[in-house]
């Protein structure tokens, strides 16, 4: 995936421009920024949900929005009602849909063949994010981190080579937040697929992380975690001095403006530090 000097403008404002980064094959990017820097913006140009108002793009090796199936996307949280009785197991299978089916086979073949095809590949999913064992209960009477697993099945039952994933930590205890980064991280290393995830908090997924995309003030610095979340490169994201500061148990601790981003950890500490 590859974006060269991009800008996307939503309703006369530019939310961001001069976007200049380019995403290998199987590695693991986190997207992260301030409230309102155009985290989930990013994430729609990439499916082309919104036209880019400059540059170039490429994903998967097509312009935005042709690359269909290829891509596996998780919106932000939805919630549940606790009274909805769809089973986690039918909301894995929302992920699949007729098109593959073609239309030379007759209906009841095309039915016959296909449904034994689909569970095999929903009961795949649900074993590689390790939520088999809770898939026939109503969702609604899934905790949050059992459904945030299942939903993460449903952007996967396609078998996709890009997975987008939009604030998936969100609303997380740190214990769910930590076991899905896991999940996450094991199905990029495992199967290959390159993921993409918006986040306010890099903590539970610095350790696992390729390259950081950093979005602030309409502007974007994108690079391995070593060199982005420094004094220097977030002082040139932010045009004012941003101050890195290594604490004496390995974390970090950003200072020096009064939008300064997110409080990083150190991926070996797992531990944040805010300034008084």
């Amino acid at each position: 995936m590859c974006f060269r000097d991009a800008a996307v403008r939503l309703r006369a404002q530019t939310i961001w421009s001069g976007v200049s980064l380019e995403v290998a094959p199987g590695e693991f990017v986190a997207v992260v920024g301030p409230n309102g820097a155009g985290k989930s913006t990013l994430i729609k140009a990439i499916l082309g949900v919104h036209a880019l108002s400059h540059g170039e793009a490429s994903v998967l090796g097509l312009p935005p929005g042709q690359a269909g199936r290829r891509i596996g996307y998780l919106p932000q949280r939805r919630s549940f009602d606790a009274s909805l009785r769809v089973r986690g197991v039918d909301i894995v299978r929302l992920g699949l849909d007729g098109n593959r089916w073609g239309t030379p086979l007759p209906v009841a073949d095309r039915f016959r063949g296909s449904r034994r095809r689909d569970r095999e590949r929903v009961a795949e999913v649900l074993e590689l994010v390790g939520a088999t064992s809770y898939a026939t209960r109503p969702i609604g009477q899934t905790s949050g981190g059992e459904q945030q697993r299942l939903l993460i099945a449903q952007a996967l039952v396609h078998d996709p080579e890009l997975l987008l994933l939009d604030e998936p930590l969100d609303s997380l205890d740190l214990p769910n937040q930590a076991a899905i980064a896991a999940v996450i991280s094991g199905i990029c290393r495992d199967r290959g697929i390159t993921v993409l995830i918006v986040a306010h908090d890099v903590n539970p997924i610095l350790s696992y992380l390729d390259r950081v995309v950093y979005l602030a003030r309409g502007r974007a610095l994108s690079g391995p975690p070593s060199e982005v979340i420094t004094s220097e490169t977030l002082s040139q994201l932010y045009g004012t001095p941003i101050e890195v500061l290594h604490t004496s148990d390995g974390g970090l601790v950003v200072v020096g403006h009064p939008e300064a981003p997110a409080h990083h950890s150190d991926r070996h500490t797992g531990r944040t530090h805010e300034r008084p």
